[in-house]
């Protein structure tokens, strides 16, 4: 692959800096650097985890694969709709800080969304999986063989980004943006209604129709889902507000207001849930002054965050390595396959993205837990990726696996805790403007 060959070319420069291992040797995490600054490592672990997008992206479809080693009985073709949605965003970051070069990513990324554009989609809406090599459909279960929305969701808001990025007038460049432009407006936002109701549903298949029958209400990770469905440029395609108000905001699990740990949390599961929640829809969208009239989600995002480190601190499960340098409960693998980690669901496995995406909400304490994983624990979760997805002290488990959707807002969020990129260029987007305008959000115009 053209793009491998460059890649490892920069690469090699970084192990002349003495910042990375060379490729093409074995990986031994116990070589790694030790002497650096808080920048210099902020770097290597931003430059590192890029490669799971670059280095070991498919190579027919340049699609970000599910995870790096084979489970579940996946097989290797497997690559992810919402994982590529994180990974382009990841590969911006490595172009603006010169770590790729900008004309053979952005042919790499033409390539991906000629892909896509060819590829199985219901209404517009990409399936959660695709055969990397095909673009046929791969089912997420029995069931779920169909259109994805919150996934797709996701791809878009990555999409997005790359189409305001990638800005200049030549001709890779131009058929980019012209191309995530025709997927854009391609997406029905307001078949998922099912037939007018007011809320948005997760799955549709030419198989099984509704049956997943999952209507999408919050507070969780699907909130970009609704802003874009407000945002689409394509009228006829559109949702109205009442299904954000109607739909969304409504459910047992919305509101909240309660304190945990002295903490107070406006929206959400008790404790919050999983800290994906306050990530995934927030990689672009811009949480600082970000209102509704239901909450301030900067409070919320970084509430969320303080008390699922709380939770950690005073660790009351008792797991072995718990503590204020160690900490962070979401979505992973664990030791006995994958789960949902949370204060109210806590297994003892800590999963590195959780702390290290919580950058923009708490930079103190996430860049202790940051020295944490690669000082003192590197030599079992540092890889050729960056972090391993996992670990559980208390059981004696390492995980060797890396997610995309875990790798993905690692690199995201750390360069939006440095430089606000992702986010000036999502919040930029006049279409994102005028559908946060539509729902009720106010923001600052910056």
């Amino acid at each position: 692959m053209k793009h491998r060959t460059v890649f490892l070319s920069i690469f090699l420069l970084m192990a002349a800096a003495g910042l990375a291992q060379q490729p093409g040797a074995a990986f031994d995490p116990r070589q790694r650097p030790r002497q650096l600054t808080d920048d210099q490592l902020l770097d290597l672990v931003q430059r590192q985890t890029i490669r799971y997008f670059w280095d070991f992206a498919h190579p027919v479809s340049g699609m970000a694969r599910e995870r790096s080693n084979v489970a579940y009985d996946y097989g290797d073709e497997v690559v992810t709709t919402g994982g590529t949605g994180f990974g382009v965003m990841a590969l911006i970051v490595g172009v603006e800080r010169g770590w790729l070069p900008r004309d053979t990513v952005a042919r790499h990324l033409l390539k991906m969304v000629k892909f896509l554009g060819k590829a199985d989609a219901y209404h517009g809406v990409f399936p959660h999986w695709l055969h990397g090599a095909t673009g046929k459909t791969i089912p997420f279960s029995r069931k779920d063989d169909g259109a994805d929305l919150v996934e797709t969701s996701f791809l878009m808001q990555g999409l997005l980004c790359v189409r305001a990025y990638f800005d200049r007038d030549d001709n890779a460049e131009r058929e980019l943006r012209n191309r995530i432009s025709w997927l854009w407006n391609d997406i029905e936002w307001n078949w998922f209604t099912r037939d007018g109701r007011d809320v948005l549903y997760w799955h549709w298949s030419p198989n099984n129709g509704w049956a997943m029958d999952f209507a999408v209400r919050g507070f969780n990770e699907c909130l970009i889902m609704y802003v874009l469905a407000a945002s689409t440029p394509n009228e006829k395609f559109g949702v109205s507000p009442a299904v954000y108000h109607r739909g969304w905001a409504q459910s047992d699990f919305f509101r909240n207001g309660k304190e945990y740990y002295g903490i107070k949390l406006p929206l959400g599961f008790d404790f919050g849930g999983p800290l994906f929640f306050s990530h995934y829809s927030f990689l672009g969208l811009n949480p600082n002054g970000l209102k509704d009239r239901y909450a301030d989600y900067w409070e919320q995002n970084t509430n969320h965050t303080l008390i699922n480190r709380a939770h950690c601190v005073r660790n009351p499960k008792g797991y072995k390595g718990y503590g204020a340098q160690c900490w962070g409960l979401t979505a992973s693998d664990t030791y006995n396959g994958y789960a949902a980690h949370s204060p109210s669901e806590d297994m003892g496995t800590i999963s590195p993205t959780a702390a290290l995406s919580a950058f923009p909400y708490t930079p103190a304490y996430s860049m202790e837990a940051l020295k944490h994983f690669y000082f003192n624990l590197g030599d079992r979760i540092w890889s050729e990726y960056g972090f391993t997805d996992a670990f559980n002290e208390t059981k004696g488990w390492y995980a060797r696996s890396h997610l995309a959707i875990d790798q993905g807002p690692i690199v995201v969020m750390i360069e939006n805790y440095r430089s606000g990129l992702l986010w000036k260029l999502f919040m930029g987007i006049p279409e994102i403007k005028k559908g946060l305008t539509k729902l009720g959000f106010t923001y600052p115009e910056k």
